[in-house]
């Protein structure tokens, strides 16, 4: 078992998840079961996969889910560039949390490896 609630990725993703919550909640209501809801169970996604690969057992377990986790970064990024194309949000609202996301999926991806190395 991983103590994953020491690892500053996990913190930084629990961030994250206000940050993204708080940007959100300015979108149109129309989009309330529609993209809103897919970003915020994308971004709520990241810390959870850390957490549920940390309380399994072995290092491959782990790797398999910060995997999940680093795809799930991908897709909230992904998410964001939509909001701004869709003028729900302006690249300027989202810079610093866009730095945010790369910072994690370095993070996550240098995870990966150093777990995968161990297997």
């Amino acid at each position: 078992m991983h103590n994953y609630k020491e690892l500053i990725v996990w913190k930084k993703a629990i961030r994250l998840c206000a940050h993204i919550y708080r940007l959100t909640a300015d979108f149109p209501n129309e989009e309330r079961f529609g993209l809103i809801s897919q970003i915020r169970r994308a971004v709520v996604s990241v810390p959870s996969n850390i957490a549920e690969g940390g309380g399994r057992r072995t290092d491959k377990e782990f790797a398999h889910f910060l995997g999940i986790a680093h795809g799930s970064i991908c897709e909230v990024e992904s998410q964001l560039y939509v909001s701004v194309e869709l003028e729900f949000t302006y690249f300027d609202k989202i810079d610093f949390i866009t730095t945010e996301i790369t910072e994690i999926q370095k993070m996550l991806y240098a995870l990966i490896l150093k777990f995968d190395s161990k297997i």
